[in-house]
């Protein structure tokens, strides 16, 4: 399937696995890669920035043995957050831009200096987005693409329809649209395509992967739980975000507690009280994906309605296009 997106990022499959914390790592891009899709990493999955050169050097060499004859084949890239509460953002671009890579998917700020960095050095950057608002914002700042985070996504999710939100950005924008959320099988993927999208970014389907670099417990998580188990929290990261309704997040609940939204209402204190729980809410969550531990905070999205066993990423991969 040609689209715009395979068109930018050299792909067989309008496809992009998408950047998921603790989640994503290298053995699960290169398996993209063989398969014809683009894969992505958070940077912040690197603890230092030796392992994520490390991991960009490795990348760029699995990309050179995937690469067909006719210029296609797979393509990496990594995600950044570039807020304040990502105190890493800007060695961590000097790094990629330095080593190089496909692509940078920004989230959670604004990607002005991400795209001056970025285009420098020949790198695409796609961008986040939930509204027409930030669409034609980040158009502006000369953004190579628009992912469409909608209501049915995991993790930090928007709050327009699939649907909506897709035929709203392809009619007021004119960089390509890549749909994020609500994809778990390929009759998801072409109603998505159907909309005018012009690929999708998967995530929750690739949690329960061999590859993955998660517990055991937190891929057979994904298998038993599903769409009607996944419910909001402010207890990770301060922003909503989507988890699995284990024994756990119920007992801890999902709100903010009464201490951070008093906080939250003074403007000097807010950024800190977002960046104390930012940081917080990454450490619980990395625990539980790493551990065997009662506390279990697993992200994840409604598409896991369809994952019904833990397979191979490149099993998952074809089941999304045929």
């Amino acid at each position: 399937m040609s689209t715009q997106l395979t068109k930018l990022l050299k792909i067989k499959h309008p496809i992009i696995i998408a950047p998921m914390f603790l989640v994503s790592n290298t053995a699960m891009v290169i398996e993209g890669m063989k398969s014809g899709v683009a894969g992505c990493i958070p940077a912040l999955n690197y603890r230092t920035l030796d392992e994520l050169r490390e991991a960009i050097l490795e990348l760029k060499e699995a990309k050179a043995k995937a690469s067909q004859p006719d210029g296609t084949g797979g393509s990496f890239g990594f995600n950044l957050i570039v807020n304040k509460s990502n105190v890493k953002y800007l060695e961590q671009l000097r790094v990629i831009c330095e080593e190089g890579c496909d692509f940078i998917i920004t989230s959670l700020g604004s990607p002005e200096e991400t795209i001056r960095e970025a285009h420098a050095v020949g790198i695409k950057v796609l961008c986040d987005v939930t509204d027409l608002h930030f669409a034609k914002k980040v158009e502006q700042l000369g953004a190579d693409a628009a992912i469409a985070v909608n209501s049915e996504a995991g993790g930090h999710r928007g709050n327009l329809s699939p649907e909506e939100l897709i035929l709203l950005l392809k009619k007021e924008i004119s960089i390509p649209v890549i749909s994020a959320g609500g994809v778990g099988c390929k009759a998801d993927m072409d109603k998505m395509m159907s909309y005018g999208a012009d690929g999708v970014s998967v995530g929750s389907p690739f949690i329960a992967s061999i590859e993955a670099g998660v517990t055991d417990d937190y891929k057979q998580a994904c298998v038993n739980y599903g769409a009607k188990d996944i419910v909001m929290t402010e207890r990770i990261s301060g922003t909503p975000c989507t988890v699995i309704n284990t024994p756990y997040v119920q007992k801890i609940g999902t709100k903010s507690t009464g201490i951070e939204k008093l906080l939250n209402k003074n403007k000097t204190l807010k950024k800190w009280v977002k960046m104390v729980r930012f940081y917080i809410g990454m450490k619980a969550t990395e625990k539980a994906a790493k551990e065997a531990t009662y506390k279990t905070v697993w992200v994840a999205g409604p598409s896991i309605e369809h994952t019904k066993a833990i397979l191979p990423t490149r099993e998952i991969i074809q089941n999304l296009i045929s």
